[in-house]
């Protein structure tokens, strides 16, 4: 069975433009698609520094080798839940993002109690009608979430965090 992961890479100069960025994103889709890996989306800082790859893989040593013999440098690797969104319309990336809010959990949250929470305070979103809530990633191991948003400006994506009860830890601008 797939697994999801996250992978985190800190470019460090190393992609100079978005169209860089874009053709090492497609060298990944087709390196990993030889390994039955498959990467569902990919998320960049608007600086270039950091990029978010969700891909699905049966090993995460398969993600790790592929994006090593291409690189890419990996500063973390995790299996991660998705909430809020189908894996299928992801897929398509038919909705627009523009912000990363990553939340480092704390050590006493369960998978069932943040989900609970989430369930619950949601409906709050509704409080910040000019943010859109996308989607989470939770990694299972319960240190960290990043939730996606498309909002007008950094300010209204906290608003909207406030509303929902739900701390921020990083806000990236994505491009």
């Amino acid at each position: 069975m797939a697994t999801l992961y996250l992978v985190e890479s800190i470019f460090n100069n190393a992609v100079k433009d978005k169209e860089s960025f874009e053709k090492k994103a497609g060298e990944i889709r087709d390196e990993l698609g030889k390994q039955n890996a498959t990467l569902i989306e990919v998320q960049v800082a608007k600086d270039l520094s950091r990029a978010f790859f969700i891909l699905e893989a049966e090993e995460r040593n398969v993600i790790n080798e592929g994006l090593r013999a291409l690189g890419v440098p990996v500063t973390l690797i995790k299996p991660v839940r998705l909430v809020g969104r189908d894996l299928d319309e992801v897929k398509k990336q038919a909705d627009k993002v523009n912000y990363l809010v990553e939340w480092n959990l704390p050590e006493n949250l369960t998978m069932d109690a943040y989900l609970e929470r989430k369930s619950k305070n949601s409906v709050h979103y509704s409080e910040v009608p000019e943010v859109t809530f996308s989607r989470t990633y939770v990694c299972e191991d319960m240190t960290k979430c990043l939730c996606f948003y498309d909002s007008p400006d950094e300010s209204t994506v906290k608003k909207a965090r406030e509303a929902v009860k739900a701390p921020i830890d990083t806000i990236t601008e994505l491009s």
